[in-house]
């Protein structure tokens, strides 16, 4: 059998093609492992506190190396469905620093009324912050509030003197500083102690709010590549108040994709009101979701159909 010169070119540029395309990384797989891949991890950098809280004027809490500032709205006078929404019921700004080698990640959550949400949002772009969520917690609530999430990187001095003048912008538009009003508190005679033996976790109480704080370890959540701690936000939470006859619940529940659909399910099921589903993060891998939901009613009713929620998450029994 006889080849042309030319056939025999044209079969040699073939099989090379072909041996290219079995090597080359495809461009999925090649984003997939940009995702996994950790920046920096947890605790190989250090966040230097005394700065933040130079620059920003506000002490913070410092947990695991990362540190995190939280200015409760005590100036906003809150009424759902007749219960008062205070700080510990989920009124509160907070932003959170988590370090990376020589730079720095703040995410954070900003409370703001219907006349502070275009002036702030005008600091945050002006301070090349990103807005990465806008939404409600409440429904019925006056007045109303929004929540605004923020998030930034960078150097220190950068990222904490933006997060001064994003807290300092509220300030200017409301005309005082939210966190110097008069503390409020609400009345809670819930049996606390059935509380935590249906949800099998324990919470922490404050001017009459009980709260559950409860993460997901078996997700390990990554923003930019670094890694997102239920202390900056990644995780699930109740905040209790009122009678063991007629209490209120609200709360938020960090949730992977599939689990979306069966958490919803079950807190309409139990009678628990579903306010708003959401993101927080937009470069998050792998991608959660959050919801908020309000209830009122019989403690231990509103406490096994939040309990049915749970299940469907994660390893709901892991701490």
């Amino acid at each position: 059998m006889k080849f042309s010169f030319a056939a025999l070119a044209l079969l040699i540029i073939a099989m090379m093609s072909c041996n290219d395309q079995a090597t080359t990384t495809s461009p999925s797989a090649s984003t997939d492992a940009k995702k996994d891949t950790i920046s920096c991890a947890p605790g190989s950098s250090k966040v230097d506190t005394t700065y933040i809280q130079q620059i920003t004027g506000i002490k913070g809490v410092y947990k695991n190396g990362e540190y995190k500032i939280s200015i409760p709205q005590h100036d906003l006078k809150i009424i759902v469905d007749g219960f008062k929404i205070i700080p510990a019921m989920g009124l509160g700004s907070w932003v959170c620093f988590t370090p990376c080698a020589d730079s720095v990640m703040a995410m954070g959550d900003i409370v703001l009324t219907e006349t502070d949400l275009a002036p702030v949002q005008q600091e945050v772009i002006r301070q090349g912050f990103s807005i990465t969520a806008i939404h409600n917690h409440f429904v019925r609530n006056h007045p109303n509030v929004m929540y605004m999430h923020i998030d930034g990187k960078g150097k220190i001095e950068t990222v904490a003197t933006s997060v001064k003048a994003i807290l300092d912008k509220v300030k200017a538009v409301r005309g005082h500083d939210p966190k110097e009003s008069k503390p409020d508190s609400v009345v809670n005679t819930i049996n606390i102690p059935q509380l935590d033996s249906i949800l099998d976790y324990k919470g922490e109480l404050s001017k009459g709010v009980y709260k559950y704080t409860i993460g997901r370890p078996d997700v390990s959540l990554q923003e930019h590549g670094i890694p997102v701690s239920s202390f900056a936000g990644f995780n699930t939470w109740a905040a209790w108040q009122g009678t063991p006859d007629k209490a209120a619940v609200a709360g938020d529940f960090a949730m992977l994709e599939d689990e979306v659909k069966p958490v919803i399910a079950k807190l309409v099921e139990n009678g628990i009101e579903v306010v708003a589903v959401h993101n927080h993060m937009v470069h998050e891998h792998p991608r959660i979701f959050f919801l908020h939901y309000w209830g009122v009613g019989p403690a231990e009713k509103l406490a096994n159909g939040l309990k049915a929620a749970l299940d469907q998450t994660g390893k709901a029994k892991q701490h």
